[in-house]
């Protein structure tokens, strides 16, 4: 089994794709599809993953959720005690005009947060993924306060470079998991990427322990190691480098998403000479999406040494699904309505959406008896198919996926 395997097998076990959601395609959108497909379609997981259902790969001995109440009041873990502390970096300053402590009593409290809210709070889809693993974490539509409404009450006025940002870890420095962006990242978005968070919500619903309540910091085109949860401290600095806890695991921690392609559904065992309908799911990185494909060959067949990426290969076009009728996820048309990328209707201005997910399907031709390797792959609106542009592993995995047929 391949490491593409292995990151597929994991996707379904995760809860993400482990429920027959009865995936529900606008009439218009249905007569699109080859009927041969609709049975695999309608086996989707819903679009937006349960609350519940997201993969969990939090740091920590013991992992902060795991906390009992009592203490996770005591370490301001609820929403009646969080406090976030605002400062200059005391050994790289940036110039503010105010600081947020807990010690004269000015921290900023979840009540200042949700009042800043009124006002400021934007929610928008993202798909969460961890950069070593492969396969998304789940899909979430997350709603909160944009960092740099916060940046700006601290009135800074130069020597501002990085914003640094950590969460709780059970009081150990050695445990400390932190994150970082540039200032310029925080106070200003690139075109068609939302702004980055103070999250306080989760599909309309407030965050729970697991997704790092009561607040956790969301930044829409990184992997999940910048979505630091449990979040507790801001540091404003002039440091010009970043520090963040994953580059100690030689991982590239400038790298946003990638976009790419896995299936979800393909038959092992099937009959000779009869379509066979696959499914799969894209992963739309900073480079959109445009295609997937789709390509059956023999086992064992050899391929060019010198194009380990399948380049020139007869890849045909898989159908992106339209977006659902249904969200799922217990997110309603009233929330999508006031989400940015969708229109006053709740529909998503364009498809597939930055920084989420999308589902493909595909019907193979029916093949003779043999032992064959179905592989997928993206191309983004670039022109540049996967592996590439990034096809480092330390950079987020995006292999090319192969998983076996058996045609009898």
């Amino acid at each position: 089994m391949s490491n593409s395997d292995t990151s597929r097998r994991f996707f379904l076990q995760c809860g993400v794709a482990g429920t027959v959601a009865g995936y529900q395609l606008p009439t218009a959108a249905a007569d699109s599809i080859p009927p041969a497909l609709a049975p695999a379609i309608g086996k989707l997981e819903p679009f937006f993953t349960p609350a519940d259902e997201f993969r969990d790969v939090s740091r920590g001995k013991p992992v902060p959720h795991t906390l009992p109440e009592e203490k996770r009041r005591e370490v301001g873990l609820t929403r009646e005690t969080w406090q976030l502390e605002i400062i200059s970096d005391p050994e790289n300053p940036a110039t503010l005009g105010k600081q947020f402590l807990k010690k004269d009593d000015t921290a900023l409290d979840f009540a200042t947060l949700l009042k800043l809210g009124e006002k400021h709070a934007v929610r928008f889809a993202r798909v969460m993924t961890c950069l070593n693993i492969g396969c998304p974490l789940g899909m979430g539509l997350w709603e909160g306060v944009p960092l740099r409404t916060v940046l700006w009450m601290t009135q800074p006025k130069e020597n501002l470079r990085r914003v640094f940002f950590h969460g709780f870890h059970n009081d150990d420095p050695k445990q400390l998991f932190r994150a970082s962006l540039p200032a310029g990242r925080v106070l200003e978005d690139p075109d068609n990427v939302p702004p980055v968070i103070l999250c306080y919500k989760l599909n309309g619903e407030w965050l729970s322990p697991e997704r790092g309540a009561p607040v956790r910091v969301v930044v829409p085109e990184h992997y999940g190691f910048k979505s630091v949860k449990w979040l507790t401290h801001l540091t404003l600095s002039n440091l010009a480098s970043a520090n963040d806890t994953y580059s100690n695991g030689n991982n590239d921690i400038d790298s946003p998403l990638k976009t790419f392609a896995a299936t979800l559904s393909v038959p092992g065992k099937t009959t000779a000479n009869t379509p066979i309908p696959v499914t799969g799911y894209a992963q739309v990185g900073i480079s959109g999406l445009a295609k997937v494909q789709v390509w059956v060959t023999p086992t064992g067949k050899g391929w060019a040494a010198d194009d380990p990426y399948f380049t020139t290969a007869p890849w045909t076009d898989a159908h992106i699904v339209p977006p659902p009728a249904k969200w799922g996820g217990g997110v309603t048309d009233m929330l999508l309505k006031d989400a940015m990328g969708f229109d006053a209707k709740g529909n998503p201005k364009s498809w597939p959406m930055l920084f989420g997910k999308a589902h493909w399907a595909a019907l193979l031709p029916g093949l003779p008896a043999g032992e064959y390797t179905l592989r997928c792959r993206t191309i983004d609106t670039k022109g540049a198919a996967q592996p590439m542009p990034r096809p480092f592993k330390k950079s987020g995995r995006c292999d090319i996926e192969s998983v076996k047929i058996s045609v009898e």
